[in-house]
C-alpha cells in the first residue's frame, strides 16, 4: 500500500487563484443563465444569442404550453364554481319547493265553540285510504273524540281531553265516514282550525 505525498505549501493555489477561480465560474453562470436558460425556458433573451441557435423559440413554445396550461386550469376552477352555485341554486328550489308542498293542505276549516259548544266534521273515505291532518285550537282547550263509523261498524282511533292542538294520520278501518267530535268545557269561547290532506272523497260539516 502506496501513502500518497502531501503537496508542500507551494504547489497550493494561492488565495488570489481561488478568488479568480471562483470569480469565472460566477461569471460562466451567469453568461449561461442570460444565454442559455432564460431564452430556452422563460423566453427572455437579453442578449440576443437564445434567438440566432434556436432556444429563444423553445422557451416560446414552453411559455405558452405553461400559459395554456394555467388558463384550462382557471376555466376548470371557474367551471366547477358555476356547477356548484347551479347546484346550490337548484338545491334551494327544490328545498322550497319541498317546503311549500309540505305546507300544503287539500282543505281546511276554521270554526269557534263557545262553552259548552259541541261540533263534528267527517272525511268520507274507503278502507285502507289515508289521511294526514293537523288540528290547532286558540283561546283555550277541547275535548275530542277521533272516530269513524259506516256499513255498521264503529272505530275510535283517538281521544283527547283539554287539547290545544294535535296531528297525525287516519288509516280507514272500513269504508264509511272517519273524523272528530269537539266540546268546548272552558270557560272561554275557542277557536278550532283543521287541515287535511290525503285520500278521501269529502271532508264535510256533519255536525
Amino acid at each position: 500500500m502506496f501513502n500518497a505525498e502531501k503537496p508542500s505549501l507551494d504547489e497550493l493555489p494561492s488565495s488570489a487563484q481561488l478568488i479568480r477561480s471562483t470569480a469565472i465560474a460566477a461569471v460562466s453562470a451567469v453568461a449561461i443563465l442570460v444565454t442559455v436558460v432564460l431564452p430556452a425556458e422563460y423566453n427572455i433573451d437579453p442578449t440576443g444569442i437564445g434567438g440566432v441557435i434556436g432556444l429563444t423559440e423553445m422557451g416560446e413554445i414552453k411559455t405558452q404550453l405553461a400559459e395554456e396550461a394555467e388558463a384550462d386550469r382557471l376555466m376548470e376552477l371557474e367551471a366547477q364554481d358555476e356547477s356548484s352555485l347551479m347546484n346550490d341554486i337548484f338545491g334551494f328550489f327544490v328545498g322550497a319547493a319541498h317546503a311549500q308542498e309540505a305546507e300544503i293542505w287539500r282543505d281546511e276549516t276554521t270554526f269557534t265553540l263557545a262553552p259548552g259548544d259541541s261540533a263534528e266534521w267527517k272525511l268520507v273515505m274507503e278502507e285502507g285510504q289515508t289521511v294526514e291532518y293537523r288540528m290547532m285550537v286558540d283561546g283555550g282547550r277541547v275535548n275530542f273524540d277521533l272516530h269513524g263509523h259506516g256499513g255498521g261498524k264503529s272505530v275510535t282511533y283517538k281521544k283527547g281531553r283539554g287539547s290545544t292542538g294535535d296531528e297525525g294520520q287516519i288509516v280507514a278501518a272500513f269504508d264509511g265516514e272517519h273524523g272528530w267530535f269537539w266540546r268546548n268545557r272552558d270557560n272561554l269561547v275557542v277557536t278550532v282550525t283543521v287541515q287535511v290532506r290525503g285520500e278521501y272523497a269529502e271532508f264535510k260539516d256533519a255536525s
